[in-house]
């Protein structure tokens, strides 16, 4: 990992098992914006490490032509800061893999801390999960795309995070928005 700060907290974007505006589980696909604005939050707030789990071989090939060429290639050369970013991106197939990644760095298993915009479910407040970073105790902050994370993913997590709650009843923030406001939340100052 290369993340730069006491913290012990990592992110994942989940890109499946996710559901899509009917409620089926999919894969969707990667975003290039995801993977840039992301990876700067995590760099700029000292996160560990970011992961982008995707199961489909054509995302992958994405992701890391895109990261390789802001980490090896001219992007890396051009724009030094970007290549910082970057370089937290860890491409999986699986989150167990990544699960499996952090608990050979840290020593144990991650807490896991999946979020969601839906507003039936409970959840551990920000200011809770941000005295368990605090703690340094390690924590995965699982984000999922598209219409968010399947019911069964997030019921293996260990915690689901609270829904961030705007002023108006619109509820569809972009997943690098609610990623920026959350980790300041919880790592900022």
């Amino acid at each position: 990992m290369t993340g730069s700060s006491d913290s012990r907290l990592y992110v994942a974007l989940v890109h499946y098992p996710v559901i899509d505006k009917n409620g089926e589980t999919i894969a969707s696909a990667v975003t290039n914006l995801d993977l840039h604005d992301i990876a700067r939050v995590c760099r700029s707030y000292g996160v560990r490490g970011y992961f982008v789990i995707t199961p489909l071989a054509d995302q992958k090939i994405l992701v890391n032509r895109i990261v390789d060429h802001w980490i090896s290639g001219t992007g890396g050369r051009y724009n030094p800061k970007r290549k910082k970013a970057l370089e937290l991106v860890h491409v999986r197939d699986t989150f167990e893999q990544s699960v499996d990644e952090i608990s050979a760095t840290e020593g144990c298993r991650p807490v896991t801390v999946v979020t969601t915009a839906r507003r039936d479910t409970g959840g551990m407040t920000c200011q809770r999960l941000r005295e368990m970073v605090e703690s340094a105790t390690p924590v995965l902050l699982v984000f999922g795309t598209a219409w968010g994370l399947t019911d069964d993913f997030m019921a293996r997590a260990d915690h689901i995070l609270e829904p961030l709650a705007g002023t108006e009843t619109y509820n569809h923030l972009s997943v690098r928005s609610a990623a920026a406001i959350v980790v300041d939340r919880l790592l900022g100052r």
